[in-house]
């Protein structure tokens, strides 16, 4: 287990397992667990791909793992959907051997992550936009949260996020815009 992983497990490994999906989601959710809003100056803004953060927590080598360094930090600020959070919490379990990490560690990991990250509410579908139907709610939180950068290592299948404001960008290519 990387020390990404580690520090996001120590910020909040002391809630409580949750029964259900459902109440797993309105437990995170609820402003006890999430920070709603963050006004800082300096502050940067992003929805990470569920790829970047499988990445980072696979490795600590790339700019997926800086990444996720700069969000316990405090220096990125992730954006999240109900949506996304059961793609990161599914993904996750189903590669937590490979990742090192037991089930309950994954459950930290996204508690911890959950009480650095601003949540949208999806008012509007754009769907079908996206030549992966399965990455239309990324498209869909980005522009929720008006029109903020989407960080991930498949750039080819968001061509059409452009059309929204929205820029698509590699975590290496992130990471140098923000040192």
């Amino acid at each position: 287990m990387n020390e990404v992983a580690n520090q996001l497990l120590e910020s909040d490994g002391s809630h409580a397992r949750r029964a259900s999906k459902v109440t797993l989601a309105k437990k995170r959710f609820d402003k006890r667990y999430c920070i709603q809003y963050r006004s800082f100056m300096n502050q940067h803004r992003a929805v990470i791909d569920t790829n970047v953060l499988y990445a980072g927590l696979y490795s600590a080598t790339g700019a997926s793992y800086q990444i996720l360094r700069m969000i316990e930090r405090g220096q990125v600020t992730p954006l999240l959907s109900t949506t996304l959070l059961f793609e990161y919490e599914e993904v996750l379990k189903r590669g937590h051997r490979s990742l090192g990490l037991s089930v309950q560690d994954v459950e930290d990991v996204l508690d911890g992550l959950c009480s650095r990250a601003e949540f949208r509410k999806i008012h509007f579908l754009w769907r079908p936009q996206l030549s992966d139907p399965k990455d239309d709610h990324i498209l869909e939180l980005a522009v929720a949260a008006g029109s903020v950068d989407i960080v991930t290592h498949n750039v080819k299948d968001f061509k059409l996020a452009i059309s929204f404001g929205v820029r698509i960008v590699k975590p290496s290519d992130y990471l140098g815009e923000l040192k």
